[in-house]
């Protein structure tokens, strides 16, 4: 345990029902018993008691929960106090707490004790920051999961696989007179393949439903005055965007949320694409492009009033270059007014009327998201867990060829590297900076 006691408010700023202050460490229970003048606390149980300052004035009648080491979330003596919400009585229960000798917390310290004393693993903290930022009912659901460590057990699973083939290696270093059976080669061979391809199917998974934890982003592309501005009003339910028939109207990127069944979304709408006039609008254009190559999901809009020219050709050739790998809706809109007859070999996915409604394209958009999260597989939600399953993946696949050569030494190197690759998921202790940089990114009370 720590031998410092720290103290922060867990609850976010602003008027609410109720605040709650988290402190923890040796300390906690007797700075409780200081705050509240009494001596008595039964653990996990809800005691409704007076909190006084050092003058013994009356800040507020609160609830206080005790709860004794090592059965907290730190593994440490842990004191909430839930009072009464707003911007004045928890700053001032915090600040005796800090009289009370407390200090207060870092951004992240909570989960950072309860990593080091043992309680969760970095999976599971790394979960529990990215719950809070959830941006859909299905994120949050795999995250839960993730809290109850299925993705350590996933971890573990491949860790000891490896560790299983690495004792055959060594073994056979230490008797050294023999080479390897190849059939004993042929069945190393083919596990190390399953493993393989097991976690090429995880990073594959995860890489897939990215906006899933991080909420979709929609690029909405066209050429000037096709109604890109009007869609994302209807999206939006509201006029954020300036609509007008001068082409160019919009100048830049505008970017919204909105949430789509159980998901929040990030909209972008786009500024036309064209030859640029000037230099602002070159600027704009080229944004443009940029969303396009950051979007999850690309709707690209024309107008069936009008004929298909080179300027949507242009279109067309810009996503099949920076859409690559992305959903693609390809919509005619302007369906209201007398539609031109194309030419050309495209798949339309819809035909609205933006400027009355957008529901057909929304259920599209709420399915293709749906969908994203059909399979129940395990996945990776940091590109730190990315990194670390991709240099497993590099290990065991280097670990191919000194086997097949009986260089067993080598061979050993690399499954070492592969099981610590795996382990640094879940406990990469040697690492302090990476772990200050990971807690630090926490709420402050967490």
């Amino acid at each position: 345990m720590h031998s410092d006691t720290i103290c922060a408010i867990a609850t976010a700023n602003g008027i609410g029902s109720i605040a709650i202050i988290r402190i923890s460490g040796d300390k906690a229970l007797d700075i409780a018993k200081k705050l509240s003048h009494k001596e008595n606390f039964s653990p996990r149980y809800a005691t409704l008691t007076n909190i006084y300052n050092q003058k013994n004035e009356l800040i507020d009648e609160a609830i206080v929960i005790y709860f004794q080491a090592p059965y907290s979330f730190t593994a440490e003596h842990i004191v909430e106090i839930q009072c009464h919400g707003g911007f004045i009585v928890a700053q001032s229960i915090l600040k005796e707490s800090l009289a009370c000798g407390a200090r207060l917390a870092n951004a992240g310290e909570f989960s950072k004790r309860a990593f080091f004393n043992g309680r969760i693993d970095l999976s599971e903290a790394e979960a529990i920051a990215q719950l809070i930022e959830a941006k859909s009912e299905d994120a949050a659901k795999i995250l839960a999961k993730q809290m109850k460590g299925s993705l350590k057990e996933y971890i573990e699973k491949i860790r000891d696989d490896i560790i299983h083939i690495l004792a055959y290696s060594e073994v056979s270093i230490d008797y050294a007179e023999e080479d390897l059976p190849q059939d004993l080669v042929s069945q190393i061979e083919l596990k190390l393949s399953e493993l393989h391809k097991s976690l090429e199917d995880t990073l594959n998974v995860s890489r897939a439903r990215e906006g899933l934890m991080q909420g979709f982003k929609v690029a909405i592309v066209g050429k000037p005055n096709v109604g890109k501005s009007s869609l994302l009003n209807s999206l939006l339910h509201y006029n954020r965007a300036i609509v007008s028939d001068i082409a160019g109207t919009t100048r830049d990127t505008i970017e919204e949320q909105v949430k789509i069944g159980t998901h929040l979304i990030r909209i972008v709408d786009t500024a036309g694409i064209r030859e640029a006039n000037d230099a602002i609008e070159q600027i704009g254009i080229e944004r443009s492009l940029e969303a396009i190559q950051q979007s999850d999901i690309v709707v690209v809009l024309f107008d069936g009033s009008r004929e298909f020219d080179a300027e949507d050709e242009k279109i067309l050739a810009l996503i099949s270059t920076h859409a690559k790998n992305k959903k693609v809706i390809y919509v005619r809109n302007k369906k209201d007014l007398q539609q031109k007859l194309w030419h050309v070999d495209l798949q339309v996915d819809l035909e609205i009327n933006s400027k009355e409604n957008a529901h057909t394209l929304i259920e599209l958009l709420k399915n293709f998201m749906d969908t994203s999260n059909s399979s129940e597989e395990i996945m990776l939600i940091s590109q730190r867990q990315i990194t670390a399953v991709e240099n497993t993946m590099q290990n065991i696949q280097e670990a191919f060829f000194p086997l097949q050569d009986q260089e067993l030494e080598i061979f050993s190197f690399h499954l070492n590297e592969a099981a610590k690759a795996m382990a640094s998921i879940t406990r990469p202790f040697e690492n302090d900076e990476m772990l200050d940089k990971m807690f630090g990114s926490f709420c402050l009370g967490k």
